[in-house]
C-alpha cells in the first residue's frame, strides 16, 4: 500500500476504530446501566409487595383478634394465629434481605410485643374482651402499623442513593460516545485538510497546468509535496509533453 491510498485508509480506519472502541464501551456501560435499573425497580418492587403481605397480615390478624374478643367469635383463632405467622414471616424476609438491619427492629419489637399479647390473650383469654382490646391489644396494632409504613418510607428512600449513582452512570455511559465524537471530528478535518492539500490541490494544479499547456503552450510547471503516485503522474505528463516536444522536433 503506497502514498494516496495509505493515507486515506489510515484516516478512515481510525475513524472506524474510534467509532467502533466508543460503541463497545457505551454498549458495556448501557448493559451496567440496565442492570442497575432493573435491579432497583426488582428491589422497590419487592420492598412493596413485603410491606402490602405485612399490611394485609396485620389486617387479617386484628379482624380476627375483633371477633374473637370483641364478638366472642372463637371460630377465629386459626385466623387469628395465621395472619400473626404471615406478618412474622414478610418481617423475618424483610430483615434477611435488608441491607441494614437496624432499620427493621422497630418493627420486629413491636411485632413480637403483639405476638406475646396475642398468645396470652389466645391462651388465658379475658374478663371483658372489649376492654382489652381497646385498653393494651389496639395500641399495640396500630405500633405494628406505624412501624411498616415507617419500613415502606424508609425502603423507599434508600433507591434515592441509588438513583443518584444510576444517573451518575448514565453520563458515564454517554461520555465515552462525546469523546469520540470530538475526536471523530477533529480527525476528519485533519483528514480533509491533508486530502486537500496532498492529493485534490496537485490534481486540480496539474490540471490546470495542463490545460494551459494544451491551448497555450504554457510550460506545465507543478510542484508535488509528497513524493508518491502523483508525484509519479506529474512525472509521467512531463515525460509524454517531452516525448511530444521531440516527435514534433
Amino acid at each position: 500500500m503506497r502514498g494516496i491510498r495509505k493515507r486515506i485508509s489510515i484516516g478512515f480506519l481510525s475513524i472506524v476504530g474510534l467509532l467502533f472502541v466508543s460503541g463497545a464501551i457505551s454498549s458495556l456501560e448501557l448493559g451496567r446501566l440496565s442492570n442497575d435499573a432493573e435491579e432497583i425497580l426488582n428491589a422497590s418492587r419487592h420492598n412493596v409487595e413485603l410491606a402490602k403481605e405485612m399490611l394485609d397480615a396485620i389486617h387479617q390478624q386484628n379482624i380476627a383478634v375483633i371477633h374473637l374478643a370483641v364478638l366472642r367469635d372463637g371460630d377465629y383463632d386459626s385466623l387469628c394465629r395465621a395472619g400473626m405467622q404471615r406478618l412474622e414471616q414478610a418481617v423475618s424476609t424483610a430483615r434477611r434481605e435488608a441491607p441494614d438491619k437496624s432499620q427493621l427492629d422497630s418493627l420486629a419489637a413491636s411485632t413480637a410485643r403483639l405476638r406475646m399479647t396475642a398468645d396470652a390473650f389466645l391462651a388465658f383469654g379475658a374478663p371483658d374482651g372489649k376492654a382489652w382490646y381497646d385498653n393494651r391489644y389496639e395500641a399495640q396494632y396500630e405500633e405494628v402499623v406505624s412501624a411498616i409504613e415507617d419500613y415502606m418510607t424508609s425502603a423507599q428512600t434508600t433507591i434515592a442513593p441509588r438513583a443518584e449513582q444510576l444517573r451518575k452512570n448514565a453520563y458515564r455511559a454517554v461520555t465515552p460516545v462525546l469523546i469520540s465524537l470530538v475526536v471523530m471530528i477533529a480527525t476528519m478535518l485533519m483528514l480533509f485538510y491533508f486530502t486537500n492539500m496532498y492529493c485534490i490541490s496537485p490534481i486540480v494544479a496539474m490540471n490546470k497546468s495542463l490545460a494551459q499547456y494544451l491551448s497555450f503552450r504554457i510550460p506545465f510547471r507543478v510542484k508535488v509535496e509528497c513524493k508518491d503516485e502523483l508525484q509519479e503522474l506529474k512525472e509521467k505528463i512531463e515525460a509524454l509533453i517531452a516525448m511530444q516536444k521531440q516527435n514534433k522536433a
